[in-house]
């Protein structure tokens, strides 16, 4: 299975994002959406997986959006919150996958058996920080992400 983790979209979706999207079975947005036109894009290439982000609190169009969100992936379980600060302390053991977004800078971290993602940022560039998505995939139990660059 092929998944699009996006984060940090802060109302801009670039063409080079839906370009990296294509052939994706799921997307999954981690939060600072910045408008419900975002989701509507992203949710007609797969089934859509968003939480709000701190950006996104007080708007009326994000208010049904969760703040934390847990979902089978395939074979395993994923956990998505906006912050990581945000991550419970103590995981269910069939989560495989933290998905978080927040801080803008991409990371692939394996801690044990669960690995930790955060996309980037896919937005408007901040300060020197790269503009990124990132792409999982998973089969048979296996989970592999990598960080793709959306601008040079």
């Amino acid at each position: 299975m092929k998944i699009g983790v996006i984060s940090d979209t802060h109302g801009l979706l670039r063409p080079q994002a839906l370009a990296a999207l294509q052939g994706c079975e799921r997307i999954v947005h981690a939060g600072d959406i910045g408008s419900p036109d975002i989701l509507q894009q992203l949710a007609a290439f797969a089934p859509l997986h968003v939480v709000r982000g701190n950006n996104d609190v007080g708007a009326e169009w994000a208010g049904h959006l969760a703040d934390c969100l847990q979902f089978d992936l395939g074979e395993c379980q994923a956990l998505l919150v906006h912050d990581i600060a945000d991550v419970p302390v103590s995981l269910e053991p069939g989560v495989k996958l933290v998905i978080t977004g927040h801080s803008h800078k991409p990371s692939i971290e394996w801690r044990g058996e669960r690995l930790y993602l955060n996309p980037g940022s896919a937005g408007r560039r901040r300060f020197k920080l790269p503009v990124t998505l990132a792409l999982v995939e998973m089969e048979a139990g296996a989970i592999e992400a990598r960080i793709i660059q959306l601008l040079e």
